[in-house]
């Protein structure tokens, strides 16, 4: 097939070289602006096949609308118009039960405009006689005339339309619907074969929807069809979330030099063209000059987008997408333009002018209408498709189920006559073209609403298309392959029908183009539209904190759950884990080894004590108040595991108590050893209250007493607001932290002070007895290790504040640890190295080598 393609092209070039090379037979140029075929019953054909245009528009002198300089232009696709004309009258002459013993005619006349006026041949049919006699229905062979056929252009219907209705004749239109001409009272004998296109914006959107296209332009016509239609258009978009790019109106005065046309068309790479062949021509015509092959253009015009080769490789219109009506392929009448040639139609004035542009054919000398030389095989359907077209388009669909409408009227009227005995005329049917409306109109309706398989075209519903697509590469080429179909009325969903793997894009697009004022949003980012842009124009910003978008071009990012989390790339929300200081982590175990190892050194240093118990150096300062210190430190050690470990309600509340007693006592007992030194060695004169609490050991009392003070505030908390479980879901990612609420913080905060204050106090007295004259004197180290103490507890609270999760508890037990540790180290480390490592130093011998002798008693410790 390619191969023919591009044979007949070859032949066509060299035909064209030899036309331009010689000079042209001046018959080519001459053209009447009618021809006729004779019958009994006689339709008008108004159709636009060719046209002259003025080049420097030289005005004739006596004849108004007319250029001296005219130059003939040919439209031979439109000469499918009068074959299928043609075809149609041949299939009902030979049809013996369709209008029997009357035959059907045909008075075909060109339109052309000049300016706002129908060319004054296009009044002929009107007068009937070609002399000028101008005597509507009259003429010496009797001829009846019945309808007329008109288009494509809405604005030939409505103007000859206008002349048509003061005679009753009877039109239809055969271009697109136009609104306007359904309008009864101004032109209630015009009928229009079209479908509506009630549906095609909604059908151009869900293909733009299809292929997530929403940045296009639109070109329309400047006139109340493209008002309309651009308010549907706008509608069937807002409602999609499509924006439009730019909006180009064109009107009858449009110039191709008209530098701001064609500004923003960069901008998308998909535009929509809308409007009739006739308005569009000029648009048409311009974008395939300026070879914008970058755009997929939709249009619901398939005529004349592929009519004209220039031999160039690229075409502006290749891969682009059509809308049409579904019409059922009339195979006959490619088999009938087969048998199309001038001999078999002599009265044809453009068969001619085809054969021997074509097919080397030259014209007679003496008339116009006879060939010469032509080939023996010369045929219409050899010819390329941007030349001709042997499949029966939309408008000759129409034209071919006109004919038969008018066919079927005239029939059911000569029935109803012959019924009524009424019709007596032995010389041949007699009609008026008034009569013919009622059974025009009559038909029409009981076609659309009764019998629906008469007439293909009233098979045709108006929210059905079929999706064409431009195969024109190389250019010349010209198919128009059904891609996919649109039907208004199937279920939501399944409107559209596409085969994608067909479809053949412009040529610098390597797979399906993307039109779009910005790039999508993908999973983890919202849309935020730009002040003053179409919604279509947005940035892209990620989603907040534990926020999650799932899908492209989202306006809302959506909140994950509380015990969800979003994952880094905020696109899904993930179930969070229970995470606590267990002593599986490595946290919490190194902690609990840390407790654990310095509970069994005091246990040890119990030990060594007890084993020790009779000498110096344990004696010396107050042994049983060691024994309480070291037995308190151990239970300080042991109480920092209640914060390691699932928490519970149990736990919680042992976590602060224990923790709050245990340290109360060792404070305590700290306190006691101080103020035991203090009034042994301090007071100067003791008199019987000093040597009353020194026998009776007063000091010891301090512990219960301090004691008893912190159970009432701890009993207080636990009254009012005890501690209890809580969940920590933000501090650590994808987790949720499990730990203990304080409850109270005045009541912890009064905690900490309290042992915070004790500690002061043993450090005040243990600095007073710091240079007492003692060989095992503690003082120093009892007021250092109340100075470490208060420094842990003083740096915990902030960084308690600063830190949350498991690091907050994890410091709680360091600071535990880290105290303790203190008191344990400072205290009784010294006192342990003599023991064990300087035996010789806790022995009376050498005390008494250090000790002077004294004058005074001083009580014993």
């Amino acid at each position: 097939m390619f191969s023919r393609i591009f044979i007949f092209r070859l032949l066509q070039i060299s035909n064209f070289f030899s036309a331009f090379s010689y000079n042209i037979s001046t018959c080519y140029y001459k053209i009447s602006e009618e021809f006729h075929r004779e019958g009994d019953v006689v339709i008008g054909a108004f159709f636009p096949l060719h046209t002259f245009y003025s080049l420097k528009k030289m005005q004739h002198s006596t004849i108004p609308y007319y250029y001296l300089d005219n130059v003939i232009q040919y439209n031979f696709k439109n000469y499918q118009y009068i074959l299928a004309l043609q075809f149609a009258i041949e299939e009902i002459n030979g049809n013996p039960n369709l209008l029997p013993n009357i035959s059907l005619g045909f008075d075909f006349y060109n339109v052309r405009f000049t300016g706002k006026y129908i060319h004054s041949n296009t009044f002929n049919w009107l007068t009937a006689l070609g002399d000028g006699n101008y005597i509507p229905n009259y003429n010496c062979k009797k001829r009846n005339f019945t309808a007329a056929l008109t288009g494509t252009s809405w604005i030939t219907s409505a103007q000859i339309g206008t002349l048509l209705q003061l005679f009753k004749f009877p039109q239809i239109s055969f271009g697109p619907y136009d609104l306007l001409l359904s309008d009864r009272g101004q032109y209630p004998y015009l009928y229009q074969m079209a479908p509506k296109d009630t549906s095609l914006p909604l059908a151009i959107v869900s293909l733009i929807v299809h292929f997530r296209w929403s940045w296009v332009g639109l070109i329309l016509p400047d006139d109340h069809k493209g008002n309309k239609i651009l308010s549907d258009f706008r509608e069937e978009m807002e409602r999609n979330g499509i924006c439009l790019a730019f909006v180009k109106m064109t009107s009858e005065t449009w110039t191709s030099y008209v530098a701001k046309f064609w500004e923003n068309m960069h901008e998308t790479n998909v535009t929509i063209i809308y409007g009739e062949n006739d308005s569009l021509e000029g648009i048409i015509r311009n974008i395939e000059q300026r070879l914008l092959t970058w755009n997929v253009w939709i249009m619901n015009i398939e005529h004349h987008v592929i009519d004209r080769a220039d031999y160039f490789m690229l075409d502006s219109f290749h891969g682009s997408l059509i809308f049409k009506h579904n019409y059922r392929e009339n195979f006959e009448f490619t088999k009938f333009i087969q048998t199309v040639n001038p001999n078999k139609y002599p009265e044809d004035i453009y068969l001619p002018k085809l054969w021997y542009l074509f097919f080397k054919c030259s014209f007679s000398d003496t008339n116009c209408h006879v060939l010469e030389n032509c080939q023996t095989n010369a045929s219409l359907d050899v010819f390329p498709r941007h030349i001709f077209d042997v499949a029966m388009n939309a408008e000759s669909t129409i034209i071919y189920n006109g004919v038969y409408a008018v066919a079927h009227s005239l029939h059911e009227m000569r029935l109803q006559q012959l019924q009524m005995q009424t019709y007596e005329n032995h010389h041949g049917i007699v009609l008026f073209p008034w009569q013919v409306i009622t059974f025009l109109l009559y038909f029409i309706v009981s076609t659309l609403v009764k019998d629906k398989r008469s007439l293909d075209w009233r098979q045709i519903r108006d929210t059905e298309y079929d999706i064409l697509n431009i195969w024109n590469l190389p250019k010349g080429l010209g198919l128009k392959v059904k891609i996919g179909s649109f039907s208004a009325n199937a279920p939501q969903g399944q409107q559209l029908s596409l085969s994608e793997q067909m479809i053949q894009w412009p040529t610098i697009f390597s797979e399906i183009p993307q039109s779009v004022c910005s790039e999508s949003c993908g999973p983890g980012f919202r849309k935020v539209t730009l002040e003053g842009k179409a919604i279509c124009c947005y940035k892209c910003t990620p989603c907040a904190d534990n926020e999650i978008s799932n899908e492209t071009d989202v306006d809302k990012c959506v909140k994950c759950q509380e015990r969800h989390y979003a994952n880094r790339e905020k696109s899904n929300c993930f179930q969070k884990s229970v995470s606590f200081l267990a002593y599986e982590d490595p946290l919490g175990m190194v902690l609990a080894s840390i407790a654990i190892c310095l509970s069994a050194l005091t246990v040890f240093v119990i030990g060594i004590f007890m084993k020790h118990r009779d000498t110096p150096i344990v004696k010396a300062n107050n042994r049983a108040l060691s024994y309480i210190l070291l037995i308190t430190l151990t239970f300080c050690f042991l109480c920092s595991l209640n914060f390691i470990g699932k928490p519970t309600t149990a736990s919680c509340i042992l976590q602060q108590t224990t923790f709050a007693v245990a340290f109360t006592m060792a404070l305590a007992t700290v306190l006691a050893k101080a103020i035991t030194v203090v009034l042994a060695f301090k007071v100067s004169f003791p008199g019987r209250m000093v040597r009353w609490l020194m026998i009776s050991r007063g000091p010891n009392y301090i512990i219960p007493i301090c004691t008893l003070i912190q159970l009432l505030i701890c009993g207080i908390w636990m009254a009012t607001s005890p501690p209890f479980i809580d969940q920590d879901a933000h501090t650590e990612y994808g987790h949720i932290i499990i730990l203990c609420n304080k409850g109270s913080a005045v009541a912890f905060h009064s905690v900490l002070g309290y042992l915070c204050l004790m500690a002061l106090g043993s450090y005040a007295m243990a600095f007073l007895s710091r240079n007492l004259p003692d060989t095992f004197n503690e003082s120093k180290f009892l007021s250092f290790s109340m100075l470490v103490f208060f420094c842990v507890w003083v740096t915990f609270l902030p960084v308690y504040h600063s830190t949350k999760g498991k690091v907050m508890v994890a410091m709680e037990v360091f600071s535990i640890l880290a105290s303790s540790t203190a008191l344990l180290i400072f205290i009784f480390g010294p006192k342990c190295y003599i023991i064990l490592l300087r035996p010789d130093k806790n022995s009376f011998n050498h005390i008494r080598k250090k000790t002077p002798t004294r004058k005074k008693n001083f009580p014993k410790i």
